[in-house]
């Protein structure tokens, strides 16, 4: 990270809040400037100040609230990074995590460079990522529906005989399936209702991954990824789109 600014600002970046920290150039002890709350005016007006867009150099750790704010900095003419807090060293006594002196540390950590930046992508990247993510969600969530399925069948010695489970033969056999209770009925019924919605969203999902890719820069990476043994297009899409800008478009 170059050292091209003379204002160093930390983030502690929550949903609702924002810790502000600050450290000018030179060894003064970094100060806490407050917390401000959601809005980028509030924090904005805390920047202010602080000095000019270009005399500033904010820095935050990547987590949940995603990219958002720093392309909201740029686009205000900040210099604004995320940075990895898996790579920020703590201390024993650090473990317990405060707003301030978090902010606190990685103002000092900026100013010092030691911090490490993350890629921050692009929209489009980052909307097939997004995709990528909700189909694995998806995925889990019919495992977990197909294990609840399955977890009714062991309680009642209902085992299935076949070599493959969820084929056309496995449906079959669950079609013919019944129980003594209606309640019983209900509950199967149930089940297998979430697992036929599992299936459906996991095809729709896979067939707008397809869909999606087509007009995407990173396509031809793809491509060429899926020619390694065990790479299917879902598996090559989604590495590229981890990885970002980091593969040659």
């Amino acid at each position: 990270m170059e050292e091209v600014s003379t204002v160093f600002v930390g983030l502690d970046v929550h949903a609702q809040s924002k810790a502000i920290a600050v450290a000018h150039a030179g060894r003064e002890a970094p100060r806490f400037v407050g917390t401000v709350g959601a809005r980028l005016s509030e924090l904005l007006k805390a920047l202010g100040k602080l000095g000019e867009p270009a005399t500033l150099l904010i820095v935050y750790e990547a987590g949940p609230c995603g990219y958002t704010l720093v392309r909201e900095l740029r686009a205000k003419g900040y210099r604004c990074e995320v940075v990895a807090p898996s790579l920020i060293a703590r201390k024993p006594r650090e473990r317990i995590k405060t707003d301030r002196r978090d902010a606190l540390k990685l103002a000092a950590l900026a100013r010092s460079g030691d911090l490490t930046t993350v890629n921050v992508p692009d929209e489009c990247d980052e909307a097939i990522r997004d995709l990528c993510r909700a189909r694995v969600d998806a995925m889990k969530a019919r495992l977990r529906a197909r294990q609840q399925l399955k977890a009714m069948l062991l309680r009642h010695g209902r085992r299935y005989t076949g070599k493959t489970s969820w084929t056309a033969a496995h449906e079959r056999y669950l079609a013919d399936l019944g129980f003594e209770h209606p309640a019983q009925n209900i509950a199967f019924t149930e089940y297998r209702q979430a697992v036929s919605e599992a299936d459906a969203r996991v095809r729709r999902l896979t067939e707008a991954l397809a869909q999606q890719i087509e007009s995407w820069r990173m396509l031809a990476v793809v491509h060429a990824l899926m020619t390694l043994r065990g790479l299917d297009l879902v598996a090559a899409t989604t590495v590229v789109a981890e990885l970002g800008c980091h593969l040659p478009a």
